[in-house]
């Protein structure tokens, strides 16, 4: 075999770990993506306010981040990196059908803080065993068709609430049916690890690249312009809640406006992940001035501006969610990556849980705040990231 093919049987090899892991998000997604788009209304239906609603989807992302420094550096140490993603899968995905059988707003919020521990455990070693393949499609294309497939689960999911609720079906019902790709993302998952047991393997040239130091001042300086965007981004299950409070939305319209969201968020994930492999670090400063005026939009305007404000909202989470896990990675040796994971994402989730209880908080008394602060703070993140940019 010449040293060609044999670089191109590793490429198809990588390629479709890439599409198998997309695979199990897309089922994955399809669950927990499907319940978290009437999970505000849930909860107002269950008795819950507005803060209460942003404190549940704020305190779940902080304690769900926290984790993943801890399962981050577990995973490096132990070298366990399926264990601890079968776990945190497993966790993420069983917590979703059992909302049906809840009957109190703490309950259903216990349920959903849950949820978010099970994918903070998963995440920083699915993460890290993704970026190895990374090495082979390129970091953006891989984290891009990733999180293109995982956004059309994420899709699906709502669509399939929209039609139980359209149908005269409950919440609980809702809930329920979402066991189903619950169990098949599970089952993929086993035969996926059973394939791929060492996917470190796949990352052939990890010793050609010159990567920077972990704790290093571009890592920190990049966490830190992250962070500004995690607290400016205002979670769905608040944006839900003013469009069923203010009936901009009717009740099965919000999981599908949901669904049109993670539509976008994939095919912009897909684009920016390919433009980001040929242009740069540039295209994440582009793209987080363009998404950051989504609030005033969704907060202030009708229903045709706010399916515009969530047009920008979900091109700015499919962007970053897949371009900052694909530049991170460029920034540490392969064996540190989990534990970099999980680092950046504890400090990016306290930012989140900060920034949605002051959002929640703010709702009651001025949505103009809400929205200076929402737009404020993410262009906040500009400058940093552009000395980032020079020192990456």
């Amino acid at each position: 075999m010449t040293q060609k093919n044999h670089f191109m049987d590793n490429k198809k090899t990588a390629l479709n770990f890439v599409i198998l892991l997309g695979i199990i998000s897309l089922f994955s997604d399809m669950t927990y993506e499907g319940a978290r788009s009437i999970t505000g209304p849930y909860l107002a239906f269950l008795g819950a306010n507005a803060l209460t609603v942003g404190f549940v989807a704020g305190f779940g992302e902080l304690l769900g981040y926290g984790l993943r420094l801890v399962s981050g550096y577990l995973a490096d140490r132990t070298g366990k990196y399926w264990t601890i993603t079968i776990i945190g899968y497993t966790c993420n995905l069983l917590a979703v059908p059992l909302l049906a059988l809840s009957g109190h707003w703490w309950i259903a919020a216990t349920l959903m803080i849950l949820e978010r521990m099970g994918k903070a455990i998963r995440t920083p070693p699915r993460d890290a065993m993704l970026s190895h393949a990374g090495q082979q499609t390129g970091m953006g294309w891989g984290f891009g068709l990733h999180e293109a497939l995982d956004k059309t689960g994420a899709l699906l999911g709502p669509l399939i609430v929209a039609a139980i609720l359209y149908y005269q079906g409950s919440y609980r019902e809702s809930f329920a049916i979402l066991l189903i790709p619950a169990i098949l993302a599970l089952s993929l998952l086993g035969f996926v690890c059973y394939l791929y047991p060492r996917p470190q393997e796949l990352e052939i040239q990890q010793n050609n690249l010159e990567i920077k130091n972990v704790n290093g001042k571009a890592f920190w300086l990049y966490l830190a312009a992250a962070s500004f965007i995690a607290a400016g981004f205002a979670d769905f299950p608040l944006i839900a809640f003013h469009f069923a409070k203010h009936d901009i939305l009717p009740k099965a319209g919000i999981p599908i406006a949901y669904a049109m969201a993670m539509g976008v968020d994939a095919f912009a994930a897909l684009l920016f992940g390919h433009l980001y492999d040929k242009n740069g670090f540039g295209i994440l400063i582009i793209i987080t001035i363009i998404s950051s005026i989504f609030a005033p939009l969704v907060f202030f305007g009708n229903f045709s501006l706010a399916m515009v404000g969530i047009v920008l909202w979900s091109v700015g989470v499919g962007a970053h969610e897949s371009l900052m896990r694909a530049i991170l990675a460029k920034m540490v040796p392969a064996t540190r990556r989990a534990s970099a994971y999980g680092i950046f994402n504890m400090g990016y989730g306290i930012s989140w849980f900060l920034g949605s209880v002051l959002m929640g908080a703010l709702y009651d008394f001025s949505i103009t705040g809400i929205v200076i602060f929402s737009v404020g703070i993410q262009l906040a993140s500009v400058p940093i990231f552009l000395v980032v940019r020079k020192l990456v």
